[in-house]
């Protein structure tokens, strides 16, 4: 099976992405069918070639999950990350208002009708 994927090149801390279509399970620096462009992560840079993907994707070849969220931002949308400073303070919020010395809403109205 065909698949259109990232193969890097480049230096470690200077990376960029050829967009290659290969066999699944050929290496990632292994031989490539055909190049169809770049992607550089450091200037947000992605170029390629429409008419030839249009044609492997046509002739059977699919997107891995990486191009296809280059390709796609939209369909996987950012995860936010809950810091455990929040979540730790929500829980001792709670236990203030569950602990027996704070008064209830029941004693607050009794206090106020008596007095």
């Amino acid at each position: 099976m065909l698949k259109i994927k990232l193969a890097p090149r480049g230096k470690t801390h200077q990376i960029t992405y050829r967009i290659i279509v290969a066999e699944d399970r050929s290496k990632l620096n292994g031989p490539a069918i055909d190049d169809l462009g770049f992607y550089t992560p450091q200037t947000k840079t992605i170029e390629i070639n429409k008419e030839k993907m249009a044609d492997w994707l046509k002739k059977g070849a699919q997107l891995t999950f990486g191009v296809d969220r280059l390709l796609n931002p939209d369909k996987y949308p950012k995860k936010v990350k809950i810091k455990e400073e929040k979540i730790k303070k929500e829980i001792k919020t709670e236990e203030v208002i569950t602990t027996e010395e704070t008064p209830t809403i029941e004693e607050i109205k009794t206090e106020e009708v008596q007095a």
